[in-house]
């Protein structure tokens, strides 16, 4: 695989902590140490600041700013002006002097050093103790995010002091915040600072939103307390002198107005719950949540702590709060990708809201609705009918200016309908299919065919265009394009077919048969006698590239080798034909899940973060134990370990839900492509038990596996399975031999 794990924290099975302050990983740590809600995402950052790598960043979902300026080009299908997720202001913006010096923990020779992210309350606290004053100084600091607030932040600093110190903080809301290294984001509308609350009004410059923070501060003992306001800020500066224990409370409000409906006004104040109320609801929720979600393993303990934190973070990420909402390949933790959502959404992350939460699942498929006159509307740029989704995007339109994946990358469009193929799957919810799934499936199929071409050998296919893997550009024929293009005409007919004068859509004489034709005609690369679908036309001969000797400081590959170079040989970056067995699994023997994957992997350099996932989803159903184990341990612990260098930037949030599928697919061997669910658990020979739930069409099947013998149970109404290869009736709780 050519990359390594980087670790620095600790092994614990319900937090994540570092244990004595690593400088160099300090931005890696502030992606780690993130906390969510899906209306704000607040990186582990110092508030007080600290001289060491450092990324700064509060971000909100739905705020965003277009670009500074357009585009240059008279070539048409090229955006002219995209947009991006923008830093908003600093809501927990802390200055601290100690008899006169400003704290700097980047600076200070620390005693000691930890900060640790609880999983079942989604508290952060970071603690240190450093000599000042003529004695020992230990701050602890801790902040967490509302579960059922969401709009509800709180913050908290105790200073403990073994002699008399002098001590000056400064609490407030700063708009003078910088994104890509830049500031001046945001203009400021209105503050106002009274006594211990302050309230802050900012607004981007382009897209006309706002945001507005509101913040009250408590704290014990006697301190003084002044109102502080700038040209950017406001806040309050409370001075004190510390011997013995201070602590200071600070609950703040953050109100965001994606529509600029409310021109600015602020819509209220800080929070009336207390902080000890706030954090009682988290736990609560999180009590539940974990009830619900829990994934067991036995015998693993740095994998367990993995799986888990990508399941806190998928829960603080999206959970359906706002049909406007979607789940960027960043989530709300950094700002690569610009915050954008991708094709990852329908197929990466969808499964797992799918299995836990389908209200959640349904809204963001519903975000694909509610921008399909943005879909309409690119296919027209690109000379084509029907709908083409972005391949980038936060409010429906192409934010991508790369042509080579604007314009060549199709896998948005297919990926959305296999996301409404997989949600009926499911769930069963028809009356979603016929309410929103048929007309974005219409409109899809309408672009497929617009789109793709019959050659002259009377096969139809797709020229010129860009598969999953995007070492491989301009290329006729991606098998996984062509085949996705081919399921979706057919699903399309299926469900005209079987809904009938249910679907109210005017569809043209002929259409149907012309979706029909293209599909049975479809050209899908295949050899015979090897089992091999080739990845498009002529990869079969590109120049090989012995993929293991590629140095690990090599990586990642954009940084370090010239773009050409990664163009011109069969190395892959992620799974394609690979990914397309996985995704129609039941279309596929295993004689030819087994050829191709032995092909493909050793080609593979799993540049991007969702490779790993499908790789060991596959290894463990071809009963390839430690490719199953090395590639699962590489997804699950992606950003702990920093595989791939780049953690610093931002959370591989679709790589985390592609670990949840790494668990349910892989060695649960659960497969949901086709009308009836299939389980076939299988057990790594480190493991002593592993366990998870699912919800299935209105019930709670719990899969529990040990050496030898899984256990199923279903709680509900019985329902017909596949287990362990035979088709079951599953009532009650029922073992299976493994």
């Amino acid at each position: 695989m050519g990359k390594r794990a980087d670790k620095y924290l600790e092994t614990d099975a319900w937090s994540i902590v570092e244990r004595g302050f690593h400088k160099e990983k300090n931005a890696v740590s502030e992606s780690i140490f993130s906390i969510g809600n899906e209306y704000c995402g607040l990186r582990g950052y110092a508030e007080e600041g600290a001289t060491a790598p450092s990324l700064q960043g509060c971000y909100f979902n739905g705020i965003y700013e277009w670009s500074e300026k357009e585009t240059e080009t008279a070539y048409r299908g090229i955006i002219k002006r995209g947009h991006y997720m923008v830093n908003a202001a600093d809501p927990i913006k802390t200055e601290i002097f100690l008899d006169g010096e400003r704290l700097d923990t980047g600076k200070c020779a620390l005693l000691s050093f930890e900060r640790r992210l609880d999983l079942r309350s989604g508290l952060y606290v970071r603690s240190f103790a450093l000599n000042a004053g003529g004695g020992q100084v230990k701050f602890t600091f801790s902040r967490f995010l509302s579960m059922n607030d969401p709009r509800s932040l709180y913050q908290r600093i105790e200073i403990e002091s073994s002699c008399p110190v002098a001590v000056e903080i400064y609490l407030g809301m700063d708009l003078a915040t910088k994104h890509w290294g830049k500031a001046g984001r945001w203009t400021k509308v209105s503050s106002r600072a009274e006594g211990l609350r302050a309230s802050l009004v900012g607004r981007t410059q382009s897209t006309g939103q706002y945001l507005a923070y509101a913040q009250e501060v408590e704290g014990t003992g006697a301190f003084e307390a002044l109102p502080a306001e700038d040209a950017h800020a406001a806040g309050v500066r409370i001075r004190t002198a510390v011997a013995g224990k201070f602590t200071l409370t600070k609950r703040i409000a953050c109100y965001a107005d994606k529509t600029g409906e409310t021109g600015g006004t602020m819509p209220g104040g800080a929070p009336q719950k207390s902080y000890e109320e706030a954090l009682a609801d988290n736990i609560a929720y999180y009590e539940k949540f974990w009830a619900e979600r829990d994934i067991a393993i036995e015998g693993d303990d740095e994998n367990l702590q993995g799986i888990r934190f990508c399941i806190f973070q998928l829960g603080q990420t999206y959970h359906g709060a706002f049909p406007t909402d979607n789940i960027g390949a960043k989530g709300l933790t950094g700002e690569a990708y610009s915050g954008h959502a991708f094709w990852d959404t329908e197929t990466y992350c969808l499964p797992y809201y799918l299995f836990n939460d389908p209200a959640a699942a349904r809204d963001l498929l519903l975000f694909r609705y509610h921008t399909l006159a943005q879909a309409k509307e690119r296919a027209k740029m690109l000379d084509c009918k029907g709908a083409c989704y972005p391949i980038a995007t936060l409010n429906g339109n192409e934010a991508c200016d790369l042509w080579q994946h604007a314009s060549l990358q199709f896998q948005p469009s297919t990926g959305v309908a296999y996301g409404i193929r997989h949600y009926v799957n499911v769930t069963g919810d028809e009356d979603f299919l016929v309410d929103y799934g048929m007309e974005m499936l219409l409109e899809i199929s309408r672009f497929l065919l617009s789109r793709g071409e019959y050659g002259a050998d009377g096969r139809f296919g797709y020229f010129c265009v860009m598969g999953p893997d995007e070492f491989q550009m301009m290329v006729n024929h991606n098998c996984y394009t062509n085949y996705m293009a081919k399921k979706t005409f057919e699903y399309t007919v299926e469900c005209f077919e079987r809904l009938g004068g249910k679907v109210r859509l005017d569809v043209a004489e002929g259409e149907l048969a012309a979706f029909r034709e293209c599909a049975e005609k479809m050209y899908i690369p295949y050899d015979e006698e090897s089992k091999l679908f080739e990845q498009h036309d002529g990869f079969f001969r590109l120049p090989h590239v012995e993929v293991k000797d590629i140095p690990a400081e090599d990586f990642p590959l954009y940084h370090h080798w010239s773009y050409d170079r990664i163009y011109r040989n069969d190395m892959i970056k992620q799974p394609d034909v690979l990914m397309l067995m996985l995704l129609h699994a039941g279309d596929f023997t295993l004689e030819q899940k087994r050829a191709n994957y032995e092909y493909y992997e050793p080609r593979c350099i799993h540049e991007s973060s969702l490779s790993p996932s499908v790789h060991s989803i596959l290894a463990s159903e071809l009963k390839k134990e430690d490719d199953a184990l090395k590639f699962f341990g590489f997804a699950a612990r992606l950003d702990l370990d920093d595989y791939n260098r780049n953690t610093s930037e931002g959370l591989h949030t679709t790589s985390i839900a592609a670990a949840w599928l790494n668990i349910v697919y892989g060695f649960g061997g659960v497969r949901s492509d086709e009308r009836e669910l299939v389980i076939a658990p299988s057990i790594p020979s480190i493991w002593r038990r592993y366990a998870f739930k699912l919800q299935y069409r209105g019930r709670i099947i719990s899969v529990d596996v040990q050496r030898g013998k899984a256990t199923v149970s279903v709680c509900g109404e019985p329902l017909w399975a596949v287990v362990c290869g035979k088709r079951e009736r599953l009532a009650g709780t029922r073992e299976f031999e493994l």
